[in-house]
């Protein structure tokens, strides 16, 4: 359709007889400012009435072709002018033109697509339902897939023989393969990661194999980036990841305070007590999930205390508020054993002697003296 609109205007415009090319390049960029024009106040309008949609594919199609239609007009200028010319000055440069139009026509459409699918990654991403790993592993993928096209699309255009590309291909891919057998082993450990989501951007990861911890900031095809929490980037291979345990404490459902508690022996009349007040404390809490786990029980006849422990678990996650919450919960255990008359036990030693071996301890001393 491109080239016979272009045959179209080039043979209209040989039958004005006009012969000087100057005429007919003035005449063709005026239908082409003309076109810009009309395109620019269409667009103008289009965008007033896109901006009001709730729905963002929209926006995302008219971003992806307001550019490359512009472009798109300027193309029909430039070679309907060019075959204008050629033709009616007898240049060889009219035998080339069909494949350069064709070539460029290509670039357009793969332009068209690449901006289609960055505006729909980046439109995606900043929405918080969205799991941003798989938009960028889709968004990575289908660039990769345009680029391909596109290549071979032009390669057949130049007269290439498809068939003797992709077999070429074929046995060069399977050296490639032989020799970068590490990089093949990262894009399969970046598609496991993409496709069993043990984590995504943004997650807080770490691995007891392995002495990584930090905030995921980007998984790659090659490498994965890790920013750890003193700032430092880790950048760790995909393969790692097959062979490794990682723990996502960002999908805790939970964050659980355990602690000891000791208690001196002489309050041990006031020890029952204490733990059924820590417990209803513990019950009445508005930031302690009564779904969970939640026990206070003596535990040991320790050296030099009564011990016993909180175990329970937190609302929140957030690792801020769960130590306000833990700092809360701590502090109202050393009230509840103030009022109960009661103190914490520290390390002591008590040394027990008769009446014998104290008179010669006191003789050994006046000896000595």
């Amino acid at each position: 359709m491109f080239e016979q609109a272009e045959i179209y205007v080039s043979d209209w415009l040989l039958t004005l007889n006009i012969g000087n090319w100057v005429a007919n390049f003035a005449l063709m960029l005026f239908i082409t400012l003309l076109l810009q024009l009309v395109w620019r106040y269409f667009a103008r309008k289009a965008e007033n009435m896109i901006a009001k949609t709730l729905n963002s594919w929209d926006d995302i199609v008219f971003y992806a072709v307001n550019k490359p239609i512009n472009w798109v007009i300027v193309l029909m200028g430039t070679s309907m002018s060019m075959r204008v010319i050629a033709e009616s000055e007898e240049f060889a440069i009219s035998d080339y033109l069909p494949a350069v139009q064709k070539v460029a026509i290509l670039f357009l459409i793969g332009w068209v697509f690449w901006r289609l699918v960055y505006k729909a990654e980046h439109t995606y991403i900043a929405d918080d339902a969205k799991d941003t790993t798989t938009v960028t592993a889709l968004s990575k993928l289908a660039k990769l897939s345009i680029i391909t096209i596109i290549t071979l699309s032009i390669i057949q255009t130049l007269g290439v023989s498809i068939s003797g590309v992709l077999a070429f291909g074929g046995m060069g891919g399977l050296i490639v393969g032989m020799a970068a057998k590490d990089l093949l082993s990262n894009l399969f450990g970046a598609t496991m990661v993409y496709m069993d989501k043990p984590f995504k951007v943004g997650d807080w990861i770490r691995s007891p194999d392995k002495s990584i911890e930090g905030t995921v900031e980007e998984i790659g095809w090659r490498v994965t980036r890790i920013r750890t929490f003193d700032k430092r980037p880790i950048y760790v291979p995909n393969s790692l990841f097959t062979t490794i345990v990682v723990e996502n404490p960002s999908r805790m459902t939970n964050r659980r305070i355990k602690e000891d508690f000791g208690l001196r022996y002489k309050d041990i009349q006031q020890v029952e007590h204490i733990i059924k007040a820590v417990r209803e404390m513990l019950q009445n809490h508005p930031d302690i999930d009564q779904s969970q786990t939640l026990i206070v029980n003596f535990d040991l006849f320790n050296n030099s205390s009564l011990d016993f422990f909180i175990y329970t678990f937190t609302k929140t996650t957030n690792w801020i508020l769960f130590h306000e919450v833990k700092q809360d919960v701590l502090l109202k255990v050393a009230h509840i054993v103030i009022e109960y008359g009661a103190e914490f036990a520290f390390p002591t030693r008590q040394l027990h002697m008769d009446k014998d071996d104290h008179r010669n301890l006191l003789e050994s001393s006046d000896s000595i003296k």
